[in-house]
């Protein structure tokens, strides 16, 4: 956001202050603002008042650029999902109270200066890249603006700059605040470590009928069974209703002699390329060959390797030097060497090594596929006359299956699904058309409702009803036996695990060796080098590497590796520090350091103002600004 603020003395379009400080007023809010109908300013800070025109004319910037952003021109409807309403208000309060406090300390800006800023802007450049006029007028009359109202605006955003440059601009963060990031961030550690995991434990025990029903009853909450619903639905595509079986012998017949060359394999040919320097030599080449020295021995007296003259496998339209392609479609067999080719680079001589003659798949060979293309092509011209003799069906009083039946489609009936798309079995059903949709509608609908059909894809229909809601209820001990004994074991196997890592740290502590504790489980010490407080290590995981670096060399940790399955056990071995007199480091963080701090300091002083100030922002007026057309 700030940056925009930086650069707003050389270009309109990043006149506003970004993400940033929109956030920021967010969370802190805008104590003391007031909300009013009175006049024509829709942003009111001390004196300086923000004009419909200046509103619009931000609120049309940043839906533009998001717009970019997202591909397609966005609508005043999806601006207000987005939030872009509230952040334009918050970001032109914030650029007046900036304005006010310039107004105030009497800042100002040669015309000589504002003049060179317009002209050097490249939204108000021609394609020659000097300003043009008519394009500025243009641009300015698209949103309603006079020269002169424009021309204020951008002195005022130029002297704004002033004030924010003098705030944030050339801000040095504190060496020593420097070398502590650099420390924390740099700092290295060697360690020995060992991965426990519950096999050392050995078996585990089978639980009792009590074990069984104890667990059970303190978490009986974790096995209460969800919600299902039955239902029904059927699908419209074309693939619903395509009929191969009416497309008869004389339309697939016809369809592919039209379409032939789909079916049709070109020739293609391996080819290799053997470039001279001038047509003498190549003709010597020739004579070489005549003579019974190979091709690869030609190759390799002019100073190359068989891979250098590889054309690769190529059909006659893709060989780049007609005449090469021409001379290698030309010859008769596997292995034959042309003449002199006079090529687009000079004289060669091309060998064929491989030829993969032209085909084409016979009638009967695409028959079938023919023909459910055919069908699906005439079924897609019918589709929305299905849908709308099914819409007619069910208007007449026709139900769902009934409907379905008139126009030859299939229903399907789920007899109980939750809203993942688990069965009461566990399976999880993956044929669902449009599974999410359907699954969050038909959860959101009642028992023989009709609801509004869902889309499939571009062409297609979904029609579903909820014939039957089996309500969440308890499951019974009996029902969830096999899983609640699974559960327990693992209960029983982490707090065992736990119990035993803790043992073994202690003894980590009071000075035995992690080799040989290590020997004792069956296990084998592991050594990571140089890890530091960033890095990412798949066996760690993250809460062993913040463990690794809670205390001085020769720490001793537990901690849990990322699964939460296994506990990992390690030793310091050693601590390197970064050099804070030759810390690279420093020099890289410095900079984005320096640039949020000064842009933290920035923002408290936007609010400091706000608050001396007082804003006032009219929604009215904001309304009808963004009411006109675009």
């Amino acid at each position: 956001m700030l940056d925009a603020l930086r650069n707003s003395a050389q270009s309109w379009v990043a006149k506003f202050l970004l993400l940033l400080l929109v956030l920021s007023f967010g969370v802190w809010g805008i104590s003391g603002t007031v909300f009013q109908g009175a006049g024509n300013a829709v942003v009111t800070v001390g004196d300086t008042q923000v004009s419909a025109v200046e509103f619009r004319l931000a609120f049309d910037r940043q839906m533009a650029a998001l717009s970019r952003q997202f591909g397609s021109r966005l609508n005043r409807d999806q601006a207000r999902s987005l939030g872009i309403e509230n952040q334009v208000l918050t970001q032109v309060a914030m650029n007046a109270a900036l304005d006010e406090q310039s107004r105030r300390m009497d800042l100002g800006l040669s015309k000589d200066r504002l003049a060179g800023l317009i002209a050097d802007d490249p939204v108000f450049q021609g394609i020659n890249g000097r300003f043009d006029r008519a394009t500025f007028a243009n641009l300015l009359r698209n949103v309603g603006m006079t020269e002169e109202d424009f021309i204020v605006s951008q002195e005022n955003t130029a002297i704004r700059s002033q004030i924010v440059e003098a705030i944030s601009d050339g801000y040095q963060a504190p060496a020593t605040l420097l070398s502590a990031i650099n420390m924390f961030d740099n700092e290295a550690r060697t360690l020995d470590y060992v991965v426990l995991n519950p096999d050392i434990l050995g078996p585990m025990n089978e639980p009792n009928d009590e074990d069984l029903k104890n667990y059970f009853d303190d978490n009986k909450a974790n096995y209460r069974a969800p919600e299902y619903r039955k239902i029904t639905y059927v699908t419209l595509r074309a693939s619903d209703i395509a009929d191969p079986a009416a497309v008869s012998d004389e339309a697939v017949r016809n369809d592919y002699e039209a379409r032939k060359d789909r079916y049709s394999t070109p020739e293609t040919r391996t080819i290799e390329q053997l470039n001279f320097a001038d047509a003498d030599a190549a003709r010597a080449g020739v004579e070489k060959l005549a003579a019974g020295t190979s091709f690869e021995d030609l190759v390799l007296s002019e100073g190359k390797s068989l891979s250098d003259v590889s054309l690769g496998t190529l059909r006659r339209a893709n060989v780049p030097d007609g005449a090469v392609g021409d001379a290698a479609f030309a010859l008769a067999s596997s292995g034959d060497t042309s003449d002199v080719v006079n090529g687009a680079f000079g004289p060669v001589i091309v060998r064929v090594t491989a030829i993969t003659p032209a085909s084409v798949q016979s009638l009967e060979a695409v028959r079938d596929e023919i023909r459910n293309e055919l069908a699906l092509v005439e079924a897609e011209t019918i589709l929305l006359d299905v849908h709308d003799a099914y819409e007619d069906s069910r208007a007449g009083g026709d139900s769902l299956l009934e409907a379905a039946r008139k126009q030859k489609l299939t229903p399907v009936t789920i007899n109980a699904v939750d809203r993942s798309a688990r069965t009461p079995s566990g399976e999880i059903l993956r044929d669902l058309p449009e599974s999410q949709s359907l699954l969050a509608e038909a959860f959101d609908t009642d028992i023989n409702l009709e609801a509004a059909p869902i889309n499939i894809g571009g062409d297609g229909f979904l029609w579903f009803e909820v014939l039957d809601i089996i309500p969440s209820r308890d499951q019974t001990l009996d029902e969830v036996k096999s899983r609640v004994s699974s559960d327990w074991k693992r209960e029983q196997a982490s707090t065992a695990l736990g119990k035993k890592a803790s043992e073994l740290k202690e003894r980590l502590e009071k000075g035995a060796e992690l080799s040989t504790i290590a020997e004792e489980m069956g296990l084998v010490v592991d050594t990571k080098y140089d890890m530091k407080r960033r890095d990412q290590d798949a066996v760690l995981g993250s809460g062993a590497v913040n463990a690794a670096f809670a205390g001085p060399e020769g720490l001793v940790a537990l901690a849990d590796d990322d699964g939460r399955t296994a506990k990992i056990l390690m030793k310091i071995k050693s601590v390197s520090t970064p050099s804070s007199a030759s810390s690279s480091s420093e020099q890289t963080v410095g900079a984005a350091v320096s640039r949020r701090m000064g842009d933290d300091m920035l923002s408290q002083m936007i609010t400091i103002m706000q608050s001396e100030f007082g804003v006032t922002y009219n929604p009215t007026v904001a309304d009808l600004a963004l009411s006109l057309p675009y």
